[in-house]
């Protein structure tokens, strides 16, 4: 888990996810991939990532799977670390 969200993919996309256009409906896999200028299948592999570690979370949007950041868990972890964990 800790590992996982230091890639500089992954943390650019959840910058981009605190994005408020971004925010308001969520990302799909393409919309990452285009974004990011990776091929498809790597972006999922990173949003699937994220998804494992619970820093994003999903819904379902006209038979899509949109990603969001999930501050809570997000803040949860930055806890952790600053108590020394």
């Amino acid at each position: 888990m800790l590992r996982t969200p230091t890639d500089e993919t992954r943390l650019r996309i959840l910058a981009w996810l605190k994005d408020p256009q971004a925010a308001a409906d969520g990302v799909t896999a393409d919309a990452v991939a285009e974004r990011f200028s990776l091929p498809r299948p790597v972006a999922v592999t990173h949003l699937r990532l994220l998804e494992a570690t619970g820093m994003v979370c999903t819904s379902r949007s006209a038979g899509r799977v949109c990603y969001h950041r999930d501050d809570m868990r997000i803040a949860e972890v930055a806890r952790m670390f600053e108590k020394g964990w």
